[in-house]
């Protein structure tokens, strides 16, 4: 597998707050904290060039953050940012710890059973829960939604590009 990218993709802006240019941030793991760790971030509209802005401010909410950005200060300026990808940068943030993983590195690992039967690939992942859920789809596949526990991904290589997964079984008989 390649080198990986040197920035991860944390969420998106979902709207414009306020007359000053603010930005509200949703994070796909609502209960990361990584804005509050980082000075900068890589924000990529839909149409346009990519920009590394600086954070001025952060206040969070439930559901999202809100930000001010360096050079973001109307909301017009704001609103055509409404969609943009955000991204922090890898070398800013801690090395996670043996056994864990960035989120963003898991999408794209290819996906096989325990009888390296491929199963597709983790195209991405919900925050719904406790754990987050890899939504792994191949086609001619059916979708897995899998639980992202040691109980239902027993391996996961990044050097290789895979993960290891037994697939939830529900049984039809209570």
């Amino acid at each position: 597998m390649s080198e990986p990218s040197p920035y991860l993709e944390l969420g998106y802006v979902s709207r414009a707050h306020g007359l000053g240019g603010e930005l509200a941030i949703r994070a796909f793991d609502p209960s990361s904290d990584t804005l509050d760790s980082v000075d900068r971030v890589l924000v990529r509209p839909k149409a346009g060039p990519e920009r590394v802005l600086e954070l001025e401010s952060l206040r969070p909410t439930p559901k999202e953050s809100i930000v001010a950005l360096v050079g973001v200060d109307t909301r017009e300026e704001a609103e055509a940012l409404v969609g943009s990808a955000v991204f922090v940068f890898r070398e800013d943030l801690e090395a996670p710890e043996e056994g864990e993983f960035f989120q963003g590195d898991l999408v794209g690992l290819e996906a096989f059973d325990e009888a390296g039967l491929r199963l597709g690939r983790v195209e991405e992942i919900w925050n719904t829960g406790e754990v987050p859920n890899l939504v792994i789809r191949g086609e001619g596949l059916p979708e897995l939604v899998v639980p992202f526990a040691d109980e239902f991904v027993p391996e996961v290589s990044l050097e290789k590009g895979r993960l290891t997964v037994r697939p939830p079984r529900f049984d039809e008989d209570p």
